[in-house]
């Protein structure tokens, strides 16, 4: 056998760790040279997150009780489903984790708006060029094959432990249903309707806002409610990183077997995930109503 197969193993690992040193100095560098201007960037977005999370905690709960059901109403125009929606979260209170619970609240509030804003701009790009679409569809399936923890890792290294890392990871985590589906319904828009627009002479801009969204409604919706479940999701491990809400209990009940204190948490995120998923739900069912009418 020839020398150089039998170094192979030894010339492999010391490729690897040169390799390994190159991209740790890089990275090095670049956390020395932008990490603080980029710490500065998100700042407004730490703002609002804290605001969103202390108005929440700082509000009779009677008040978002009220709002809850208002919103679970204006959704789906359901007593049966406002109903649900406040028992759950007065069983959570009783529960001792209402903190906890208006905390992860706040996170996905402010996630889903983000993915939402970012999202459907993606998702009408793609609809109108195909060449659009064959470029961000390979970044979208990365997205979301990638292990859950590898979103953590470059966001903690550059921002440290905190909100901002964790709302950054969840949207990333998130985001690629909502694009997905926008791209998707805006797709499935009856052509004889495009054209219908057309010959009234409808400019694109008119067409997409008065035409094209309306009609792509409920499949955005599903694609928002898709979003919603997976930054839930996202919350839970998001709390190994410091971020505070319902999956910190979570996370000390299953490190110090608290039986107790992993079911009420755990039944916490799952009345939150039925209630996010009940609403959007009842709101596209609606909107699909309202269409076929």
């Amino acid at each position: 056998m020839p020398d150089w197969l039998l170094e192979f193993p030894q010339m492999e690992r010391g490729a690897f760790r040169a390799l390994s040193k190159a991209i740790d100095e890089g990275y090095r560098g670049f956390s020395r040279a932008y990490g603080a201007g980029i710490e500065d960037f998100f700042d407004p977005l730490l703002f609002v997150l804290v605001w969103i999370e202390r108005l929440l905690l700082d509000a009779p709960w009677l008040l978002v009780l009220a709002v809850l059901g208002g919103l679970a109403w204006f959704a789906a125009r359901s007593l049966k489903l406002t109903a649900g929606v406040l028992l759950a979260f007065i069983v959570i209170g009783y529960l001792g984790m209402w903190e906890d619970t208006m905390r992860t609240l706040a996170i996905i509030c402010v996630c889903t708006i983000i993915a939402v804003i970012i999202g459907i701009p993606v998702g009408i790009a793609m609809a109108r060029s195909d060449r659009t679409q064959g470029l961000i569809t390979p970044i979208l399936d990365v997205m979301q094959t990638l292990p859950i923890f590898v979103y953590l890792i470059p966001v903690v290294m550059l921002l440290g432990l905190g909100k901002v890392p964790g709302v950054i990871a969840v949207v990333i985590y998130a985001i690629p249903p909502v694009i997905r589906l926008t791209n998707l319904g805006l797709r499935l828009v009856d052509k004889d309707v495009l054209e219908a627009a057309d010959a009234f002479g409808a400019s694109p801009g008119q067409r997409l806002i008065g035409v094209q969204l309306p009609l792509a409604m409920p499949n955005i919706m599903a694609g928002v409610n898709q979003t919603i479940m997976m930054a839930l999701s996202m919350v839970v491990i998001a709390s190994m990183i410091g971020v505070k809400g319902l999956g910190q209990p979570v996370l000390k009940a299953v490190t110090n077997q608290y039986f107790a204190l992993g079911l009420f948490s755990g039944a916490a995120v799952v009345a939150l995930a039925i209630v996010f998923d009940r609403m959007s739900q009842g709101y596209g069912a609606r909107l699909q109503k309202h269409r076929k009418a």
